[in-house]
């Protein structure tokens, strides 16, 4: 990677930066699947009770209730939840949003599933003790034998891979992905650039980068168990690939005791 790093933007900056554009994505384009394989590893009948933290533009919180499940999403964003309630009026789906911050909502043994996809918020937050009180929202709104499902980046990947670029192909654009680490904060500055297909393409300047606290599966598993969660899986892809060092991608199941 070239001499030119970022700067991390400020705290808050998860507050601020969302917008439906997000829809045209690369990693958008795998939520079916992605349903598919919770559905499977969670050993879900259809029919319980989802509750979406973080939930975006509702992309996975839709699709679960189109197959049955009630659900609830939660996102600090407006144009999110805006976007999601519309949708789940025109299709007639038993789904609720809520727009708010994920650590204000007060649910307590509520739900049979919990979801922090495509990060979810974790890391995202302030400091480590801001972080674990996702974990702690996500263990009291679950049911006594409910389950968590988690999908983030994988620390112990960025101590061996990273800084690097990456660009990925998805059907609507390219995308251009930075990731700078820090080994001794455990913070990735992430930048991205996304270049619509039939647009000119300028070369990519990523000046400023989203600092994201990575975990590790050991770190992951003993904030569960700090929260009376144990885990019971943890996966590299959506294919079911067993978690390793070497993969980017961490997905973690686990249950409240």
């Amino acid at each position: 990677m070239g001499a030119c790093r970022m700067k991390a933007m400020r705290s808050d900056w998860y507050k601020k930066i969302w917008t439906l554009d997000i829809q045209n994505q690369s990693w958008t384009e795998d939520t079916k699947r992605q349903v598919d394989f919770i559905i499977q590893k969670l050993h879900l009948k259809g029919g319980e009770k989802v509750l979406d933290l973080a939930c975006g533009y509702g992309r996975h919180s839709l699709e679960l209730a189109r197959r049955g499940f009630l659900v609830t999403g939660v996102d600090i964003t407006p144009a999110y939840i805006q976007f999601a309630r519309e949708e789940a009026r025109k299709q007639g789906l038993q789904a609720d949003f809520l727009c708010c911050d994920i650590r204000g909502i007060r649910f307590d043994d509520e739900f049979d599933v919990v979801l922090n996809m495509a990060d979810g918020a974790i890391g995202y937050l302030e400091n480590d003790e801001e972080n674990r009180k996702i974990f702690s929202v996500a263990a009291k709104a679950l049911k006594r034998g409910g389950r968590h499902f988690i999908d983030v980046m994988n620390a112990s990947y960025a101590d061996s891979h990273f800084p690097c670029r990456l660009w990925e192909a998805g059907e609507k654009c390219l995308t251009l992905s930075q990731f700078e680490w820090n080994n001794k904060t455990r913070i990735l500055l992430y930048g991205q650039r996304d270049y619509v297909y039939g647009q000119p393409l300028v070369k990519p300047e990523l000046t400023e980068g989203n600092p994201i606290r990575l975990y590790s599966l050991e770190e992951i598993t003993d904030i569960l168990s700090s929260v009376g969660m144990s885990a019971t899986g943890s996966y590299a892809d959506f294919n079911g690939k067993p978690s390793s060092d070497h993969d980017l991608q961490l997905l973690v199941c686990a249950e409240k005791k």
